[in-house]
């Protein structure tokens, strides 16, 4: 269940058994469609005259399926949290079948026993998308009329009127599946009264929740009073209500935070919601640096790098690669690379460039201008030292009093630092004269930390060419 306020978060799902089954109707029922849009699709490219190959049905049917089945699973189109959710169910249906449409058609491309029809693809992928639309705008309505009409989700009440019970009320008011019946306490009332029992006005709110059909009670409570409500514990046994106890700490916390579990036993409290803390998130990361690097490597700097190298050389003496050692992910150093863009001087480990810098060749102000003399650091991101987005990386030197002065400023190092990243795109670049500028930096570095997500990745990397060919002002 995520909540609105970012001070809480945990999932899970009130099913009912009805709303449970629909994640495996889905399937079924779209194999079965693709299938008859297949065989119908066949036999109408036949009567538009067109030949169609017999391998097309008797073989090609197959990998049609296996097609279907894989791409539906990339996108989790039957997973658990997708089956309840319609704007997930739309968005990954429309996605795996464009996917299925460039992969099925690249196979049967290059598959030379057959014949090619291009006209059985236009017939099959206009027909599918039109039993796509029907089939989705069905399972609407059904899941509309189970819900809303046969009432089969869920009645849950709630107990505790603080900062986390009013979220979780709002969240419940926001669920389509869940029916929220209402408040039965404020919370004053489930520990006893200086009898030691409970009042006979909360027994009776009880009573009637129950007969009304509520299941679950949810229990907002700080943590420390949870020994405390052993009556209402066997009170709402009675009446065959489940209580769920949700912590309130919002009170102490007042950073965002998560709560996870480790060994599924342990409550763990995270103060920061980091994306790139997932593995699956990680390795997305990582799979996207290896092959974008590559592809720069490859198609760019391999004839790039020596025109670039004679212009160096030509106007300064020294290497082509200057290298410098940087804070990296962990604050563990490494060595980042650029073309080399000032003439060789003994202060390049302590003073930043700045406007006008008279270290910097003519060369060097156009590399620098246009930013191609980071070009060698997808070297580093293939190496795993770097990220193609992230922040950026700072000198040793500015690492040890920026981080004195600054707040969080050591947070970014949380992640490997990028090519390009947040910050950068929104002009945050060059020379930091004040402090201010660098929290500015660091602000925007920790928001996209804790706000990663791929297409966020992709974004970034566009406002970066973007701002490539129009020029920077900060960049010098």
């Amino acid at each position: 269940m995520q909540l609105d306020s970012p001070n809480y978060l945990s999932i899970f799902h009130m099913q009912t058994r009805y709303l449970y089954l629909l994640k495996y109707i889905l399937p079924i029922t779209d194999i079965v469609m693709l299938n008859l849009v297949y065989v119908v699709a066949y036999y109408l490219t036949e009567y538009l005259g067109k030949s169609v190959s017999y391998e097309l049905w008797r073989h090609y049917m197959v990998v049609c399926n296996l097609t279907w089945m894989f791409n539906s699973a990339i996108f989790g189109l039957y997973s658990d949290y997708g089956s309840i959710r319609l704007e997930k169910i739309y968005r990954g249906t429309w996605r795996s079948v464009a996917l299925h449409a460039i992969t099925f058609a690249l196979y049967l491309l290059f598959s030379r026993d057959i014949e090619f029809s291009r006209t059985f693809l236009v017939v099959f992928y206009a027909l599918l998308v039109v039993a796509f639309v029907l089939n989705r705008f069905a399972g609407s309505v059904f899941q509309f009329l189970l819900v809303h009409k046969l009432n089969v989700n869920k009645k849950v009440a709630l107990i505790g009127v603080n900062p986390t019970g009013r979220r979780l009320a709002h969240y419940f008011d926001s669920q389509y599946d869940i029916d929220f019946y209402g408040y039965l306490d404020d919370g004053s009332m489930i520990y006893g009264d200086e009898k030691g029992e409970l009042p006979a006005k909360f027994i009776s709110k009880m009573e009637e929740a129950a007969l009304s059909g509520v299941k679950d009670v949810y229990v907002s409570l700080e943590p420390h009073r949870m020994s405390e409500v052993n009556l209402f514990l066997e009170e709402a046994d009675k009446h065959c209500l489940r209580v769920k106890f949700i912590p309130d700490i919002a009170g102490a916390l007042s950073a965002p935070y998560t709560i996870s579990y480790v060994g599924g036993e342990f409550p763990v409290i995270s103060l920061r919601k980091e994306p790139l803390e997932s593995i699956g998130n990680r390795f997305k990361k990582r799979a996207f640096d290896i092959l974008f690097s590559l592809a720069v490597i490859v198609f760019l700097m391999s004839w790039l790098y020596p025109l670039i190298a004679i212009l160096i050389k030509s106007q300064s003496k020294g290497p082509v690669l200057f290298r410098q050692l940087r804070s990296g992910r962990n604050d563990e150093p490494f060595w980042c690379y650029k073309f080399r863009s000032m003439k060789m001087n003994n202060d390049s480990d302590k003073k930043q460039a700045t406007k006008d810098d008279d270290r910097i060749t003519t060369i060097g102000k156009f590399l620098r201008k246009s930013s191609l003399d980071e070009l060698p650091q997808f070297f580093n991101v293939l190496m795993g030292d770097m990220s193609v987005v992230g922040p950026r990386p700072h000198m040793l030197r500015h690492t040890e009093e920026y981080k004195a002065i600054i707040s969080q400023f050591m947070v970014r190092h949380f992640l490997k630092p990028g090519i390009t990243g947040w910050a950068q795109v929104n002009g945050l670049r060059g020379e930091t004269k004040e402090d201010s500028a660098m929290q500015k930096r660091v602000q925007h570095d920790i928001w996209y930390l804790e706000n990663w997500t791929a297409m966020l990745e992709v974004k970034i990397i566009f406002m970066t060419v973007i701002n490539m060919l129009k020029g920077e002002e900060n960049a010098y």
